[in-house]
């Protein structure tokens, strides 16, 4: 059948199994949205308030449901809006597609009004960019953009189609869509020498990045950590692929991980990464990191292996698929030892925050309770991002939802709403520093105008919290541009969006806030004010092996 470039791309998405799309209309995308219009039934459009909230939505979208997270923009400043949000999904391996339009083809090239080569923009920060200028090979495009965005490690893929092509005809058949592609590299032998490993280690110990809920696999690392009775660890994007109530969990690795990770890992003799990175925010001093350890290595991108700290064994795959094999083939191993060892740090080193005032920790511990560890949790960047990853327990995968890689301020409202898109049975909460919120607290509109029942909660300390505590800790105390002491109120904002506004200054205003917030079943903005000087610890110096991490009691015997 003949049809338009517009009613392809719809045909397309509706062929992927697209139900929801978050965007900004324009004039080079106008033939597309028409059509959408025509499918509104069938296709959900999230009309955001900027089009980086955009692209942070169909991220967080993808985050909570693994399914690939699609957005829409217009030709030049539409689609480089979209470039924080295409960036932060590259850095963080989600699979999304984002479908922006282009001056028609003879305008190429010409300083066009509204014209950008979006394919050259982001071409350093997707897996593959696309710009169709014929419309013959559209349907063709938009289907490989899908099946790159979710094979192999998962990332954003960029398709720009000129606006005649929107409008041109061709002939459309419809095809049903590839699953996502599987690349296993290894041999037999590299499962052996994995086997090895492992079965001659003493102190064995497991270090989860964002791989493991990206290939779905938390069943089996779970049954993984039990046969090789080793603790676990994980970094900020795996949070929820082991249980955090779990006895072998030890918290998160790195920069802001406990000591029991930091120094567990650092008496081990094997190393075990599953999915993960070895980010400079985990490894700290990469000359000092694991110094003891072997280093197993398991993912399912090559080019991650021995890119930042070198193995002694390593397994290119797809990590599902490998830990089954691995499980099968394993004895179980008794490590009575070391777990002992290992839970007397955890013991003797537990997180602890000040309990005789209103603190973040304090918030997201209530947050917690009320919710029994069940919502779904997105964050901005900063203190109260490291304060959600140490204090709620999460249990399930897809329920932690935070710029890793990037550090995007701004990130966490615009994901929350496409995580509750695509978990409505879900609570989802977003929680922001004042620094953050301000970014993109427009996104609020977005909440309102379809009643999306999220909600903000905003740790209101008015400074940038974590520069802050830089200042603090290296800087002699100068606070360059960090205090945010002014005349905004975020809840008189909140109210002028459309939505609800509560303001929390006690401890015990805490948990009626959230259990009120989740009856209104509509947006809500939890303003929690808190001192300015309250600090994230553990913490390690940039440069530093994790085996330095110190805390405020560290702090108070050094003076």
């Amino acid at each position: 059948m003949q049809l338009t470039g517009s009613q392809i791309v719809i045909e397309c998405l509706k062929e992927q199994g697209v139900d929801t799309v978050f965007g900004y209309p324009g004039g080079t995308i106008l033939n597309i949205y028409d059509e959408l219009y025509k499918h509104s039934d069938e296709i959900r459009h999230i009309l955001t308030s900027h089009e980086q909230g955009a692209s942070h939505a169909a991220d967080g979208y993808a985050r909570a449901t693994g399914k690939v997270g699609v957005c829409f923009a217009t030709s030049g400043p539409g689609a480089t809006n979209l470039v924080t949000g295409i960036a932060t999904a590259y850095m963080d391996s989600i699979p999304m597609v984002a479908i922006t339009a282009n001056v028609n083809l003879p305008l190429l090239g010409k300083d066009t009004f509204q014209e950008i080569d979006i394919a050259g923009v982001t071409m350093p920060i997707t897996k593959h960019g696309y710009i169709v200028k014929d419309v013959t090979k559209l349907a063709d495009t938009i289907r490989k953009a899908f099946l790159i965005a979710k094979s192999g490690r998962p990332g954003p893929v960029l398709v720009d189609i000129t606006k005649d092509v929107t409008a041109n005809k061709c002939e459309f058949v419809p095809v049903k869509p590839e699953p996502a592609v599987v690349e296993n590299k290894y041999t037999e032998e590299d499962i052996n020498t994995a086997l090895e490993l492992i079965q001659n280690s003493k102190k064995p110990f497991i270090y989860l990045g964002g791989g493991a809920i990206a290939s779905g696999a938390a069943r089996e690392v779970k049954e993984f950590a039990e046969k090789i009775a080793a603790p676990v660890c994980d970094t900020l994007m795996a949070k929820g692929a082991f249980d955090g109530k779990n006895d072998k969990y030890t918290g998160m690795i790195g920069m802001h991980g406990t000591k029991a990770s930091n120094f567990g890992v650092s008496q081990c003799d094997l190393l075990i990464a599953l999915g993960a990175r070895f980010s400079d925010r985990v490894t700290g001093n990469t000359q000092k990191f694991a110094n003891n350890a072997k280093i197993l290595h398991i993912d399912i991108d090559a080019a991650e292996i021995d890119k930042n700290i070198k193995t002694n064994a390593s397994i290119v795959g797809d990590l599902k698929t490998v830990l089954k094999e691995l499980n099968s083939k394993l004895k179980q191993q008794n490590h009575d030892e070391w777990l002992t060892t290992v839970k007397e740090l955890k013991e003797k080193y537990p997180l602890k925050y000040d309990t005789d005032k209103l603190t973040c920790p304090y918030v997201i511990q209530e947050l917690d309770r009320v919710t029994e560890g069940k919502a779904v949790i997105s964050t901005d960047v900063g203190q109260h991002q490291m304060w959600a990853a140490q204090f709620y327990q999460y249990t399930e995968p897809r329920t932690f939802l935070s710029s890793g890689g990037l550090g995007t301020m701004g990130y966490g409202l615009g994901a929350c709403i496409g995580a509750k898109t695509g978990m409505p049975d879900k609570i989802c909460v977003n929680i922001a520093g004042d620094g953050c919120f301000r970014m993109n607290m427009n996104e609020l509109a977005t909440a309102s105008r379809y009643n999306i029942p999220i909600i903000q909660v905003v740790i209101n300390n008015h400074v940038l919290g974590m520069v802050r505590q830089w200042q603090t800790l290296f800087y002699d105390k100068r606070y360059s541009q960090t205090v945010l002491s002014d005349k905004v109120d975020f809840c008189k904002v909140a109210e002028g969006l459309g939505c609800e506004a509560i303001r929390v200054t006690k401890k015990e205003e805490v948990a009626p806030a959230f259990e009120k917030a989740i009856a209104l079943q509509k947006p809500v903005v939890i303003e929690c004010v808190i001192e300015e000087d309250d600090k994230v610890f553990p913490m390690v110096p940039a440069g530093a092996p994790i085996s330095d991490a110190f805390d405020a009691d560290d702090l108070k015997e050094k003076k």
